[in-house]
């Protein structure tokens, strides 16, 4: 981030929460006193230290979302693993083919900021009668579900295999889990898995279990610098 940058803004804790997993806080992006009327107020998450994500640059988990209805036919049940800032689920809702939303995640704090109106867009997205929230592990919640119960699978729980925050998450993109997310689709579903990183080590896992695999590069503007985020789509065809 360059001087001319970090003099423009200033960082506002909106909320913050302690879990075992460590430190997870929400805070406000503004323009300096010096630059009032710059720009708009920014919602940043950062999970531990780490940028997780902000409410300017969503693009890539917005195509999260539409890798996978794109290509499913009728994707009346999907599964949202990791809520983030809503965005990837707000995508999914848009889309009236949906029935039933799942959405897994383990911070119950974030889900508590989505539903008081912390994250303003969040008591919207949250109460629509199509979506249920399971505070869970995403390992766990998936075992507990049934097989072929999802015809959509979306995974954004961490910032990619070679780039974890939590270390724990590593089990996410392993053969293990992916082959249960397989049993888990329905013929013709999709799963799709955000990465900050390429991660050719992951679209190899997917190509021992699933029909279809592609890599796809979506470039990005991330406050003052470009960068490339990643999404791996795999099919049971």
């Amino acid at each position: 981030m360059s001087g001319a940058y970090r003099r423009a803004v200033e960082y506002v804790e909106v909320a913050r929460s302690e879990s075992e997993r460590g430190e997870l806080v929400l805070r406000e992006r503004r323009p300096g006193p010096a630059d009032a009327g710059a720009g708009p107020t920014v919602l940043e998450l950062r999970a531990n230290g780490v940028f997780v994500m902000d409410s300017v640059e969503h693009a890539s988990e917005v195509a999260l979302a539409d890798a996978a209805l794109d290509a499913v036919a009728e994707p009346r049940s999907v599964l949202v693993g990791g809520l983030g800032l809503g965005f990837t689920l707000d995508r999914v809702l848009g889309d009236r083919r949906v029935e039933h939303v799942d959405v897994v995640e383990i911070e119950s704090a974030l889900v508590e900021w989505m539903r008081d109106g912390t994250i303003p867009h969040g008591r919207r997205l949250l109460a629509d009668d199509r979506v249920r929230v399971v505070v869970a592990d995403l390992v766990v919640a998936l075992a507990e579900a049934g097989p072929s119960a999802y015809d959509v699978i979306l995974l954004d729980v961490d910032n990619g295999p070679g780039q974890l925050v939590h270390e724990t998450n590593a089990a996410v993109y392993g053969d293990p889990f992916l082959r249960s997310v397989h049993q888990r689709l329905r013929h013709g579903g999709a799963l799709v898995v955000w990465s900050a990183a390429r991660a050719p080590s992951l679209a190899e896992t997917l190509r021992r279990d699933f029909d279809e695999v592609a890599e796809h590069d979506h470039a990005v503007r991330l406050q003052d610098r470009d960068e490339h985020y990643w999404l791996y789509a795999a099919r049971r065809a």
